[in-house]
């Protein structure tokens, strides 16, 4: 609330901000027009295809470079190449190999998930007590065994932190993605409110971003404390 009350007073104090009402009123116009539910289910479809099936890649890598040198030696300086490139560096390369369909949109998506999962899963297979592996292999575990009972558990808080920075990648790089050739979307639908100054639809699209990214982070934190819910916490 107190963010909203320091908005209403920028708004009533000059700066070129609609006031919350008037995005209100806004938001309401576009959903009794069914614009809004379009934009947000485009947006939303793209960023958890993207997202889900980058974590989904990623968490399988991260476990093999952790775990085997070898795959680390090979995957590694790929993984850290691509990493410094901003996933909308290559926006305009995919745009030309994959056309202006949905694909591109959900590849950079997928990218920029994959890339911030891989590495914490990584390091959450590299950071795992050795002592608790040691100790395993004394009692005559074999690898099979050692890896989902002891590396998958202690990995898990690191695997879904990086999935929570990959949430937020993946909803940044979706509002830039939708700026080309797209026709629906909150990020499109932004990008022609600019164009005609509607800065309350560009109000609307910020916080139905804010507001979905923020649900879905919630969901991953329950998710967290059901599945890690061994570890102690502050």
């Amino acid at each position: 609330m107190g963010g909203i009350g320091i908005w209403w007073l920028l708004a009533l104090y000059g700066f070129q901000f609609p006031t919350p009402p008037e995005v209100a009123e806004t938001a309401i116009a576009l959903w009794r027009a069914g614009t809004l539910q379009e934009d947000i289910l485009a947006s939303l479809g793209r960023v958890l295809t993207g997202f889900v099936l980058g974590s989904l890649a990623a968490i399988p890598v991260g476990f093999l470079m952790g775990w085997y040198t070898v795959a680390r030696g090979l995957l590694e300086p790929w993984i850290q190449f691509f990493r410094t490139i901003p996933p909308l560096a290559l926006l305009p390369l995919v745009l030309v190999l994959l056309g202006i369909g949905e694909v591109p949109k959900i590849f950079v998506i997928f990218l920029a998930a994959f890339l911030a999962c891989v590495i914490s899963t990584y390091q959450g297979v590299v950071s795992v007590d050795r002592t608790l592996i040691n100790a395993a292999r004394v009692l005559g575990a074999k690898d099979r065994t050692i890896f989902p009972k002891v590396v998958v558990p202690a990995s898990t808080p690191f695997i879904l932190v990086g999935m929570r920075v990959g949430l937020g990648s993946s909803w940044a790089t979706l509002v830039a993605a939708e700026l080309l050739a797209a026709q629906a979307g909150l990020g499109y639908r932004m990008q022609q409110a600019q164009l005609y100054y509607d800065i309350s639809t560009i109000f609307v699209g910020i916080a139905m971003i804010g507001i979905l990214g923020l649900v879905m982070d919630r969901l991953l934190l329950l998710a967290e404390s059901k599945l890690t819910g061994w570890q102690e916490r502050r």
